[in-house]
Order: structure tokens, then sequence, then C-alpha cells
């Protein structure tokens, strides 16, 4: 798993209290960062979170690169609808030798890592076959049609792919890019940092809040799992390590040495 944060607001946590300033002064818009020092920006950045005002924040926006994760978390991280994703195609994209994530309960156990790559492989035989069965079928197809043999070749694949994919599993790697805004990572890092939430979405959520949170401490700040500034909202599934999850969120953030 690799995330990357490639792009983001600049000034982010400036425009967020220009957002909370206008809200609640008399300030014309081109005046609204005339004065905002960083001690008055953490300030407002502290009022808004006091207040539990959480629309200011939404100016602001972060996109990641994630790679190395299966067509699982995908389908957990889709999800998340207010946010913008580019994912890699399996139509597009040919997938002859794919690589997989080992969950890590599996990798541990030497009989259950042998039982599981033969599967991997044979997932990957089955659609090699496929492809190349699906792939010669369409060709002459294409050909009939009136085709020249190159356009015929190039077009079977896609459409031969398109099929075959349909033997790949879950673990299947794939790779994204993900945008959010800051509302919408506040509430997947509740969901998502949580020791409740799959283990490989939780690892790309830890990865993407220690990111955001190098950039924009104070905004960040009081961002994780609902157990680290107050208490868990899991009821009788929580986990029962506040403790722990709070000093890992504080090293993360670079909170304690």
């Amino acid at each position: 798993m690799r995330v990357s944060l490639l792009a983001y607001t600049p000034d982010a946590e400036k425009i967020v209290a220009a957002a909370a300033k206008l809200c609640y002064s008399a300030s014309s818009i081109d005046t609204l960062l005339d004065g905002l020092t960083g001690e008055k920006t953490r300030d407002f950045l502290t009022f808004l979170t006091e207040m539990g005002h959480e629309s200011p924040i939404e100016h602001v926006s972060f996109t990641f690169g994630i790679e190395g994760v299966s067509r699982s978390l995908l389908a957990q991280i889709t999800r998340h609808r207010i946010a913008s994703f580019s994912v890699q195609s399996q139509r597009y994209v040919e997938e002859k030798d794919f690589r997989f994530v080992t969950p890590p309960q599996i990798a541990c156990d030497e009989t259950a890592t042998e039982i599981y790559n033969a599967q991997m492989q044979s997932a990957i035989d089955s659609y090699n076959k496929l492809a190349d069965i699906l792939k010669e079928k369409h060709f002459k197809e294409f050909l009939n049609e009136g085709f020249d043999e190159k356009t015929s070749r190039s077009k079977a694949q896609k459409k031969a792919i398109e099929d075959a994919r349909y033997v790949l599993p879950n673990s299947c790697e794939t790779k994204m890019m993900v945008t959010m805004n800051a509302r919408s990572l506040l509430n997947f890092f509740r969901l998502r940092c949580c020791n409740r939430a799959q283990w490989e979405i939780r690892e790309v959520a830890w990865e993407m809040l220690r990111l955001v949170s190098e950039v924009a401490p104070t905004l960040f700040r009081n961002a994780g799992p609902s157990c680290v500034r107050g208490v868990c909202t899991e009821g009788k599934m929580s986990c029962r390590k506040p403790d722990e999850v709070r000093e890992y969120c504080a090293k993360l953030k670079g909170e304690t040495k």
C-alpha cells in the first residue's frame, strides 16, 4: 500500500479561516485575508471546532494517489460519496499477470498462504485463457465486419478483457486518485481510522491522516476516530482500547516525542 498527497488547496488553513471570518464579521471579500496571521488563523479554526461549524472547511480539498490496494478496498472507499475518484480500469488495462494484495492474517500462516497463492495463480491462468479465446473469436468477427487487421486486433483485445476480468478476485491490485474536501475527510477519518474498520482501508486512512496533518495540522488536530477527542461511538462493538488509539494518533501527528 502506498499513499501520496499529490495536491491540496494552497494556504488551506488560511482559506478556512477567511471563510469563518466572513461568516462572523462585516469584512468585505477584498479584505478577508488581511491580518490573518498564523495565530489568528489558528484561533479561527479553534473557534470553528468549538462551535461545531464545519461548512467553512469544505472550501479546501486534498488529492491523494493510492496504489497497491485491492479492489475490495475500492468497493469500500467509493461509499464515501462526497469525493472524486479516478480508478485504473480493468476494461482498458490488461491484467495478464496481475498483482494481488494478501491479507496479513493469511500471510502469517504458511498453509493459508500456499492455498491463497494457488488460488491467485488459478485466477491468473483462467483470465489469460479466457482472454486468448475471446481475442481470437472477436478478431475474426471484426475482420468479417471489414476492419483491417491492426484495428481488429486492438478492438478484439479490449472486448476480450471486458469479459475475462469477471474471473479476477477482490484481491486484485488497483490504483486510484481520490479528492476530498476537509469536511469529508474528517468524516472519513472518524469512520475508517476506527479499529472496527476493515484493516486495509484503516491503514490507508491513517496514512492519509498523517499526510494532511503535516500540511494542515490545526485543521486536522482533532481528526481521527471518535475516541481520539471524545468517547467511542461504537457501543457494544467498541474495541475498548481508547488510550492505545489516542497514543497512536498523537504519534502519527507528531504531537508526542
